[in-house]
């Protein structure tokens, strides 16, 4: 078996809130993941078109990203839901920041977004250097 760095199932539930564009961050499209934050999923047409698009993205991300270590889908379910507290801060071993991001509130929302649109890099660094 291949390269498996991103679940069908978390992009599924991200997709849930797909109005904020969290499954299209996890899937490495921090650009449209942008655009669905803003237009709410591109006012919910956007966001209906993702529940077929998923099985595709979920193929591009694992051709993309370097397995190891560090779970991708549990680094997204800690950003996503406890992303002010930088929970997954500390779970891909960036202690530092993680303490800054509790006391800031993810610095004041400025560092989550940050990590939106970085995360699935920041791991695959990780991930590579373990190899």
């Amino acid at each position: 078996m291949g390269n498996d760095t991103h679940r069908k199932k978390i992009g599924y539930i991200l997709w849930i809130f797909g109005f904020t564009g969290a499954h299209r961050f996890y899937y490495g499209r921090p650009i449209s993941g942008t655009i669905w934050l803003l237009t709410l999923g591109l006012v919910g047409i956007g966001w209906l078109v993702d529940l077929f698009l998923i099985p595709s993205m979920d193929r591009e991300a694992d051709l993309r990203f370097t397995e190891g270590p560090v779970d991708y889908s549990i680094a997204w379910i800690l950003l996503t839901f406890l992303g002010i507290f930088g929970i997954h801060r500390f779970y891909i071993g960036k202690w530092g920041t993680g303490i800054i991001y509790a006391l800031t509130g993810g610095i004041f929302l400025v560092g989550v977004l940050y990590d939106f649109w970085t995360l699935n890099d920041q791991i695959t660094v990780i991930n590579s250097s373990n190899r």
